[in-house]
């Protein structure tokens, strides 16, 4: 009797709510009530609607949401479709401009939605975020956020794009997805809407688009020169990590060194040298899946030898270094640099097995890279120290012959101008974080192969993109 009658009470539950999505359908048709059926009824209930499956998805309740998106992708209305489409285009582009005001950045965005949801919805997410540049002038939009916008248009041409007005929105949309019910449309882009809702707040490291300022002429001939010479640099960075002669890779490393030291001592000497003022900044860089945690430790070693922090946003998949500008460019570099010579080295060992037959490819690889890590770390250490003595030896050579005051060798003493450059940096980190930092333990080693070969591979890298920590 009691199975029976909950077997009775499900269906009298299912019945009830069968009739309410019956009764919300009906709502939102034009046929439920008399009379004309004005644009302003129309844009009140698909903004009821939309808010309702928003509020269903935040609660999990999947029959519900699967009810509010039929009557979002109700066919047959007049109007219907359009009105659903501006609704839901508007609410798109607000949303993108609050993960601005958030302290998100165009690629962060279209990453972050792609790693919770699918491609689709990134896809979605990085056409909003085109159109919505185009509401801005170039001059107020920083240069690295309207390269990041670029990057997103150009991996996929014209999906920014779409004849007419957001009333167009979805039916572009879904003709360019090629296939599948227009309903599944509707569905990626409501979930793609509440995924921005869930966007944690994070710190701001570049200026929102429309509160850029022009830069001054001197200052964009140096950043000119900058990514000239940075460019050179990633050009025998890519030589280094893909020739298979050691001579060769020895010969483009010293190169890279030579002139990575020159970028970065040279530029904040002459930085202090001309008057400049230059304060610490943050750059944010992906870490992923799989053996994050190893990948983690190898960046932070790479950023302390090169005077910058690192605070890791283990839930979000990022890293946010802290530093000086020319800091940042290098340990950029050099942990991209590092992290594809450890992957090759890594790969190349293949799969691993126990004596039983079973897979140990996982904890190889895992005790590899935090054996890589911790060499690095080790190799960085060493050569930072003799190379920040070559350094104050050459500029106070450069003093004693009599160098021009203000071409940034002479008139600053290089030992406590270093210090001093470290202290703001750990003053930006509590600025930026200050409570809020916890510790994290440290990936570990388990594999004693995996280990040994890690830290032979560390032996073997080359060093390439390293520039304050280098002398040779």
């Amino acid at each position: 009797m009691g199975v029976r009658m909950g077997k009775a009470s499900r269906r009298r539950r299912q019945e009830k709510e069968k009739e309410r999505q019956r009764r919300h359908t009906a709502a939102a048709s034009p046929r439920a009530r008399p009379g004309p059926f004005s644009a302003p009824d129309q844009r009140g209930l698909a903004a009821a609607a939309i808010a309702d499956a928003l509020s269903a998805l935040c609660d999990g309740k999947r029959e519900d949401y699967d009810s509010y998106l039929g009557v979002l992708s109700a066919d047959g209305i007049s109007g219907w479709t359009r009105t659903v489409s501006r609704s839901l285009a508007e609410y798109l582009r607000s949303a993108v401009s609050g993960a601005w005001r958030c302290g998100w950045q165009p690629a962060e965005v279209a990453r972050q939605v792609g790693r919770k949801l699918a491609i689709p919805h990134a896809a979605v997410a990085s056409a909003m975020i085109v159109d919505e540049m185009r509401g801005f002038a170039p001059a107020s939009v920083d240069s690295r956020w309207a390269a990041q916008v670029a990057a997103l248009e150009g991996a996929a041409p014209g999906e920014g794009q779409w004849s007419g007005s957001d009333a167009e929105f979805l039916a572009a949309w879904h003709e360019r997805c090629g296939s599948g019910e227009f309903r599944e449309t509707v569905a990626v882009v409501v979930e793609t809407l509440h995924e921005f809702r869930h966007f944690p707040v994070l710190e701001v490291l570049l200026p929102p688009p429309g509160t850029a300022r022009p830069a001054a002429s001197a200052a964009v001939s140096a950043v000119d020169v900058d990514d000239r010479l940075l460019g050179r640099i990633r050009a025998l960075l890519a030589k280094a990590e893909s020739t298979e002669y050691e001579q060769e890779a020895e010969a483009l490393s010293a190169r890279a060194q030579e002139l990575m030291a020159k970028y970065s001592i040279d530029h904040a000497l002459l930085t202090a040298g001309s008057g400049g003022k230059e304060a610490p900044g943050g750059r944010r860089v992906a870490v992923d899946n799989p053996y994050e945690a190893p990948k983690v430790s190898l960046l932070q070693a790479v950023a302390l030898a090169n005077r910058c922090r690192v605070v890791w946003f283990k839930e979000l998949g990022m890293v946010t270094v802290v530093g000086f500008p020319a800091d940042l460019d290098v340990a950029e570099m050099l942990f991209t640099s590092l992290l594809v010579q450890a992957g090759t080295a890594m790969l190349r060992a293949g799969a691993k097995r126990d004596s039983w037959g079973r897979s140990r490819t996982r904890s190889f690889r895992q005790s590899f890279l935090v054996s890589y890590a911790i060499r690095i770390g080790e190799r960085l250490a060493e050569a930072a120290g003799q190379a920040e003595r070559e350094a104050v030896a050459e500029q106070r050579a450069a003093a004693g012959r009599g160098a021009v005051a203000g071409d940034g060798t002479a008139g600053t003493d290089l030992v406590p101008f270093l210090a001093a450059r470290q202290r703001a940096v750990d003053d930006t980190v509590n600025e930026m974080f200050g409570d809020t930092l916890t510790s994290r333990s440290s990936a570990r080693a388990t594999d004693m192969e995996g280990w040994t070969s890690g830290r032979a591979a560390a032996d073997l890298a080359t060093l390439s993109a390293r520039a304050s920590v280098t002398g040779s």
